[in-house]
């Protein structure tokens, strides 16, 4: 099925399945979401399920969480992460904190699921990548949906969480096509190995998984090595086990995203590699981000702006043979 086909699976069985899971945002309802996500869940379960909204991301948010102290669980979805920052108030003082400040007395079951990235020639303030500003707030969980299984296990076990979490999507894996892997239990916080190897760690999420996977057949070859590929589905909290184990036996690692680099989630996670698996370590760790710069809306700029299968590999590739390997 295609990417948001999933997504619209995972909403419709936990609406189905629970009546205080309740969607709202801009378009969500009688257009069926601006990325088609929501499409038929206004007819099936009505205006007071499935609620459309006035452009005010701020209020998006706050409403959710009114709805979450109220005992509902609210899915709230915020156009694309651009938009987010209006919300941020919200989401940081109140979203993230609420929990904590009440001692646990109060749960606030509440999803904000968002789409961010690069797409086509949207332009600076329309394809931004923000994960490190979520996964540095305490309190907020933050998970991604890199595939169709993560989509729709990923999805409905936020739902389910008594804690708020912010959900990141890519507007260009909506209309892929992608197999949903049946799973009998699925652990959001547990990262997935999508290919195994011994020589090189690499991990990556969302559509940088993809172009990941892409470019692993030309560093194998030409560095005549085997990749290993993790898929994190989770951010924050982020699954360093699984990470520490494929390093241990790798002793290289690069991680890829589509974020700039300066102040990067990538940073974040290097800086952990490198904390905790130093001495594991036969090369220091490489970021494979965006440029640090607002995204071009130039076609030819703005893939010269971002990881390319084919800059993943080069880099690799460079990198291989400034360390030996």
């Amino acid at each position: 099925m295609l990417y948001r086909e999933a997504l619209n699976r995972a909403l419709d069985e936990m609406m189905e399945r629970d009546e205080t899971v309740v969607i709202l945002g801009e378009d969500v309802g009688f257009y069926g979401g601006n990325y088609r996500v929501t499409e038929g869940l206004y007819a099936k379960y009505g205006e007071k399920r499935v609620i459309d909204t006035p452009i005010a991301e701020n209020s998006i948010v706050g409403n959710a969480i009114g709805m979450a102290l109220g005992g509902l669980r609210p899915v709230a979805e915020i156009m694309t992460v651009n938009f987010i920052l209006i919300a941020m108030d919200q989401i940081v003082n109140q979203m993230a904190k609420l929990r904590y400040m009440s001692g646990g007395k109060i749960e606030l079951p509440m999803v904000v699921r968002t789409p961010q990235g690069v797409s086509k020639q949207l332009a600076a303030q329309h394809s931004q990548s923000l994960e490190r500003f979520f996964t540095s707030v305490p309190g907020l969980i933050t998970m991604v949906a890199s595939d169709a299984t993560a989509a729709y296990y990923g999805l409905k076990k936020a739902i389910e969480l008594d804690d708020p979490v912010i959900f990141l999507e890519h507007e260009l894996l909506y209309p892929m096509k992608m197999e949903i892997q049946k799973r009998e239990s699925f652990d959001p916080f547990r990262a997935d190995i999508v290919k195994e190897g011994k020589d090189i760690t690499v991990v990556s999420y969302l559509k940088m998984l993809h172009d990941t996977l892409k470019a692993v057949p030309v560093i194998e070859k030409e560095l005549d090595v085997s990749v290993e590929v993790i898929n994190l589905h989770s951010l924050n909290p982020l699954d360093m086990e699984t990470i520490a184990n494929s390093v241990k036996k790798t002793k290289r690692f690069v991680i890829v995203t589509e974020e700039p680099k300066t102040g990067s989630f990538a940073a974040e996670v290097v800086s952990k590699v490198s904390e905790e698996l130093f001495y594991h370590l036969d090369a220091p760790p490489l970021r494979i981000c965006g440029e640090d710069v607002p995204t071009p809306y130039n076609r030819k700029l703005e893939l010269l702006s971002i990881p390319t299968p084919e800059k993943i590999a080069q880099q690799i590739v460079y990198w291989g043979r400034e360390h030996g390997i």
